[in-house]
């Protein structure tokens, strides 16, 4: 009898445990001109930007899914950063290849090419197999695409992705940017509730640049969502780490602002900034955000055999003796890190990922 309760006991904890599911949120995936110099070889006129996210291809690959903001089109040549960029295809193959599953593309700068960078960069990340949403080559487009469903056994979540403005730029019909519309969303929430979603996340990219506390505006956009069925939201575009706030009896989270996640923006703040791990677990039929956590992560540029080159670096590694050899690096990551946990001194229950977690 007490092998059967013990059995009975086994197999409900098995079939609690099939039912998380696990997310990590990157920021701002910038492509200034310097990185597409970076990126270059000249001596065979190819790309690759696959050593810019190797120091934290493990910490992208461990979550179910793990999802970042692409603020660049792949428009394809003339490659240009600033102010209207279009990278090379080699960026999005090679986010795939650090671990990231899903890119988000509403942004400021989604029209910087037009609606042909619309269209090439939606047929670039098909091609590759990328998940995404947030820009349309068309209505039918919208339709199929706008809601972008996460699943994993019995868990099924929504994700929408929406922008403040493309920087009065208009994407020309056919193609479409979903804005920052309360009436567009709210629709977009009531179709979502079509599909038997355990839960809702939307990623909105707003704020004001360089300001380190979320704004009046991220306030108001974030409790018209929360009150409408939003259960995550994650903001970006001040480039700088903004506050984390999580509500476990309302099971509400929000993050204003993970900062840039690679970029070549020097300036106070906004060299570097965190990913947002969140921890899922469905029990009894309802999705409970379980925990969730950020790590830092610092962007070092050196130059190694007469190159200079963008690598993401995990802070929770600090000193990353082996990597940073340069003291000059070394004291910008050191104010970076004081900084950042200065600014996130304000979170709620949203702490700073420490070692035994990662290594668990």
């Amino acid at each position: 009898m007490k092998f059967l309760s013990f059995l009975w006991v086994l197999i409900c904890f098995n079939s609690i445990a099939q039912d998380r599911m696990s997310l990590i949120f990157a920021g701002d995936i910038m492509g200034h001109g310097s990185q597409i110099e970076a990126a270059h070889y000249s001596a065979n006129n190819t790309y690759n930007y696959e050593n810019v996210f190797s120091e934290i291809k493990t910490t992208l690959s461990r979550p179910d899914f793990a999802i970042a903001n692409l603020e660049v089109t792949l428009a394809g040549p003339p490659y240009s950063g600033y102010p209207q960029f279009s990278s090379p295809d080699k960026l999005a193959e090679a986010c795939k290849k650090s671990g990231i599953d899903i890119l988000v593309t509403a942004n400021n700068h989604s029209c910087d090419r037009g609606g042909k960078g619309i269209k090439r960069t939606i047929e670039v990340l098909d091609k590759l197999d990328i998940p995404h949403n947030g820009t349309y080559k068309n209505d039918k487009d919208r339709q199929l695409r706008n809601l972008l469903i996460l699943r994993k056994k019995n868990i099924r979540i929504g994700l929408l992705n929406y922008t403040y403005g493309t920087n009065g730029l208009k994407a020309p019909r056919p193609t479409s940017v979903n804005y920052i519309d309360t009436n567009q969303m709210l629709l977009d929430i009531e179709q979502s509730k079509k599909e038997e979603l355990d839960g809702l996340i939307a990623v909105v990219h707003w704020g004001k640049e360089y300001e380190t506390q979320p704004n009046k505006y991220q306030k108001k956009i974030t409790k018209f969502l929360f009150r409408h069925g939003v259960n995550i939201i994650i903001g970006g575009h001040p480039h700088v780490i903004q506050r984390s706030e999580f509500n476990k009896d309302k099971n509400q989270l929000v993050a204003y602002s993970l900062g840039n996640f690679v970029s070549n923006q020097a300036s106070t703040n906004t060299d570097g900034g965190m990913m947002l791990e969140i921890l899922l677990e469905k029990i009894d039929g309802e999705l409970k955000i379980k925990d969730a956590f950020y790590h830092l992560i610092w962007v070092h540029k050196p130059t190694r055999k007469g190159q200079k080159i963008f690598e993401v670096l995990p802070c929770s590694k600090f000193p990353l003796a082996n990597i940073i050899t340069n003291e000059n690096y070394l004291f910008k990551m050191k104010s970076f890190i004081k900084n950042a946990r200065e600014i996130m001194k304000d979170n709620i229950n949203v702490p700073e990922v420490n070692h035994v977690f990662i290594d668990q």
